[in-house]
């Protein structure tokens, strides 16, 4: 119903702001995400999503569409509500939280306040196929953290290999040993490429 806003900012909290539009109000629930992103000057806009129950009508804002997005998907599991998708949201950024969904890490899921084994599951069961296919994302090249990995991958690029073919090679290389340095990764996925 409201899309998003554009006004005067007149509060800003970690959880929540307050944007005057045309002499009119608007609380705005925020995660932390959108607030660290918030622009420090006075006119700004935000995206919302108004929430609508019986005995309320709650505005989250936020400062990117993809958060918008992302809170959206969480709000379809079943168990998740918009205070934890919020918490969600305000513990990681909305690219891990869609990296998360998209890798089936329960883990980094599970590790937000509010959230147990079992609904970290059902998040990634219910999405994952949605945020693969919304994000247009190969599951053989997701990103993870191991920098060893990335440069290896950059290494072997150079070297005229295939990217995909060469995340396999490297991906079944370190999941016999993950602490190999960068160059024994190098060497061994060439054995196998």
């Amino acid at each position: 119903m409201i899309h998003h806003l554009r006004g005067k900012l007149v509060e800003k909290n970690p959880t929540h702001i307050i944007i005057e539009c045309g002499g009119v109000g608007y609380f705005v629930n925020i995660s932390l995400n959108t607030f660290s992103k918030l622009p420090e000057q006075e006119n700004i806009s935000v995206y919302t999503h108004l929430q609508v129950k019986e005995d309320s009508h709650t505005l989250f804002g936020f400062v990117e569409k993809s958060e918008r997005e992302i809170f959206r998907l969480l709000l379809s599991v079943s168990g998740i509500g918009s205070s934890i998708a919020r918490t969600m949201l305000s513990s990681m950024s909305p690219s891990q939280v869609r990296d998360a969904i998209a890798n089936g890490d329960v883990a980094s899921i599970q590790a937000v306040k509010g959230i147990g084994a079992k609904t970290a599951q059902r998040v990634i069961l219910d999405l994952r196929d949605k945020v693969l296919k919304v994000y247009d994302i190969d599951e053989l090249s997701l990103s993870t953290n191991n920098t060893n990995k990335d440069e290896a991958l950059s290494a072997l690029e150079v070297l005229g290999f295939a990217r995909k073919q060469s995340e396999r090679v490297v991906d079944k290389v370190l999941s016999q040993d993950a602490s190999l340095s960068v160059e024994n990764i190098i060497k061994l996925a060439l054995k196998n490429l």
